[in-house]
């Protein structure tokens, strides 16, 4: 439900209630680039788990916006609704706050289709990443989303609109980024607990069903204070809250653990990211520089890069037989869209773990093991396998911290440790400031040394009966 109003417009969320849109948001709202994520899954390929996962990026990122804004309201640093709905108020202040909004609003424009799932295609793919005289970056999100903020000065698009209200594009890109002259704004966007997170696990928990995502909302923003350290503002929360912000960080391993990584629902995710990989190969679907050309010239065309897009080219190679040349691909590809014909392989290596995150040849370790393992099995299948056997690694490269350790932190911080945007800090009744990990009275300093490693493997159902016979794997996940 969306209502246009006299003096500002008015967005009704089925979490928050009424938000409220200034001018430039509405605007940007209103633009193809924003309107591309109404058709872009927030969960990627979710839904066939939990077939109420059908919401978008779209009224994903608004939360994300109000959250934002809250948080600056608990911090005593929000101007008034007034100022803020104001076009012509440019106050330093004022700027901050409509730059914070704006930032969050703006932090998925660059998803791509089906969310995470095809991004590590791309990234793999790397095609602008190791062009001749590039400037090596990611092929992912945050640089695509970048580059729109940065490279639409024409009508409509958002550079344009940015400079229209008096707003630098460039903060904008700095702040999506995390990497702002602002430690407190970095920290309000990207951190263990930031405005991005604090609207995805209850967003998710709403439309899968699950209560995983459950954490107190209103206490958890109540208690948030800006302190200063060494003439730099840092979020800190007060120590009323420890045991809110336990929760909120035990919500977020579990519905990490259990949607994200299950094997249930992440092996349709990974069967996507293998189908995208090829056909960015063979030039089936529209490449890095391609959407760079797009974002520079024709926005409409680029609206629709999204997941009926991704879907409607698999459907099409399959239908025209320009895969019955490839029959492993073309078996992933009726798999996908029928939701049927995967297993998760269930094997000692590749049970998920919480390993040392000070410990990094640890992790290696289990890394390792779990490769080799689905190496020897996919080196059988090529071996005595039939022409549409395929297994796909899933193993993670990337470490996903439960909190990160104060070793960690220290690493990452070339001075203060509690400049580090990601690590919660604590204010303590006493006016200290404490990393959470340091809290004695805190079960997050028991368990925060944590690397949440969950390797998974999935195969076609022909590979995994000739596997499960041949005694090479112990059993399937449902």
């Amino acid at each position: 439900m969306e209502a246009n109003h006299t003096k500002n417009h008015v967005i009704f969320d089925p979490i928050y209630g009424f938000i409220k849109l200034n001018p430039i948001e509405w605007e940007i709202i209103q633009s193809p680039f924003y309107q591309r994520l109404r058709w872009i899954k927030q969960l990627g390929f979710s839904c066939y788990v939990f077939p109420g996962a059908e919401h978008s990026r779209f009224h994903h990122s608004i939360g994300v916006m109000f959250n934002a804004h809250k948080i600056l309201e608990s911090c005593g640093r929000a101007v008034s609704e007034k100022e803020l709905m104001d076009p012509e108020c440019r106050t330093p202040e004022c700027l901050y706050h409509k730059s914070l909004r704006l930032s969050a609003l703006m932090h998925d424009l660059g998803t791509f289709v089906f969310s995470h799932t095809t991004e590590g295609a791309y990234i793999d793919y790397a095609e602008t990443t190791k062009a001749k005289g590039g400037k090596g970056l990611p092929d992912d999100h945050e640089n695509l989303g970048s580059f729109i903020i940065k490279n639409t000065n024409y009508e409509g698009g958002i550079t344009h609109i940015l400079k229209k209200y008096g707003i630098d594009p460039q903060r904008i890109s700095d702040l999506v980024k995390g990497v702002d002259s602002s430690i407190l704004a970095n920290q309000i966007l990207h951190s263990e607990i930031d405005c991005d997170r604090m609207d995805y696990l209850l967003r998710d928990a709403h439309y899968t069903g699950l209560k995983y995502g459950s954490y107190d909302r209103d206490y958890l923003l109540y208690h948030f204070q800006v302190r200063k350290v060494e003439n730099h503002d840092i979020l800190t929360i007060k120590q009323n809250a420890l045991h809110c912000v336990e929760d909120f960080l035990t919500a977020r391993f579990a519905w990490y653990s259990q949607v994200i990584r299950s094997p249930r629902g992440a092996k349709w995710d990974a069967i996507a990211e293998r189908i995208a990989l090829f056909f960015l190969e063979k030039g089936w679907i529209y490449r890095y520089s391609e959407l760079l050309q797009m974002i520079e010239k024709d926005p409409m065309k680029f609206y629709g890069f999204n997941d009926t897009y991704f879907m409607g080219k698999v459907h099409h190679h399959f239908m025209n037989g320009d895969l019955d040349k490839y029959p492993k691909i073309k078996n992933m590809a009726k798999t996908l869209m029928l939701a049927k014909g995967a297993k998760a392989i269930r094997s000692e290596e590749f049970k998920q773990r919480l390993l040392s995150q000070d410990d990094p040849a640890l992790v290696e370790k289990y890394r390792k093991r779990a490769m080799q393992k689905a190496d020897e099995l996919e080196e059988y299948l090529k071996k005595h396998g039939g022409p549409e056997d395929w297994i796909i690694q899933d193993i993670p490269h990337k470490t996903i911290l439960f909190v990160k350790s104060p070793k960690n932190a220290a690493k990452s911080s070339r001075t203060n440790v509690l400049f580090d945007r990601d690590p919660v800090k604590i204010s303590t009744e006493g006016g200290e400031i404490q990393l959470l990990a340091e809290v004695e009275n805190s079960m997050i300093s028991k368990l925060f040394n944590s690397n949440n490693f969950i390797p998974n493997v999935y195969c076609s159902e022909s590979a995994y009966a000739l596997l499960l016979q041949n005694g090479l794997i112990d059993g399937t996940f449902s």
